[in-house]
């Protein structure tokens, strides 16, 4: 994790596969997908160009909750979030903030410390299946 709580994993699959594995992940779990952003898309609408770049949106407000109960801030950075974009050699990435930087930023100390921990182990599997071979 870097010092701004930004984790990037580097794909083994195109934009489309990695896309697709991440959503599949979410709904096999029985995370709820609340928005999908396409960036590029909104870039094209007004004349610009940008690579594939997806954000979404998603969580689970049983995982979540306790965090912003903690405090509400926290809300700021909830539901979480995932980018899956394509860099300029064509290299497709995932980024996401890690929940213990969340849970830092927002000063929630020890009362949500196995969320945190849990959100974390769920996050880190759903991103590993997206991105690797």
């Amino acid at each position: 994790m870097a010092g701004n709580g930004l984790v990037t994993l580097q794909s083994a699959h195109d934009f489309d596969t990695t896309l697709g594995r991440l959503t599949a992940a979410l709904e096999t779990k029985g995370i709820t997908i609340f928005a999908r952003i396409d960036h590029a898309a909104g870039a094209k609408k007004v004349g610009l160009e940008l690579r594939p770049t997806m954000l979404i949106v998603f969580g689970n407000p049983a995982a979540g909750t306790p965090l912003m109960q903690a405090a509400q801030t926290a809300g700021i950075d909830l539901p979480l979030k995932a980018l899956v974009w394509q860099d300029a050699d064509k290299t497709v990435k995932l980024s996401y903030n890690d929940p213990a930087w969340i849970a830092e930023r927002h000063a929630l100390g020890g009362k949500v410390t196995e969320a945190v921990a849990t959100i974390g182990a769920a996050l880190k599997t759903l991103m590993a299946h997206a991105t690797a071979g």
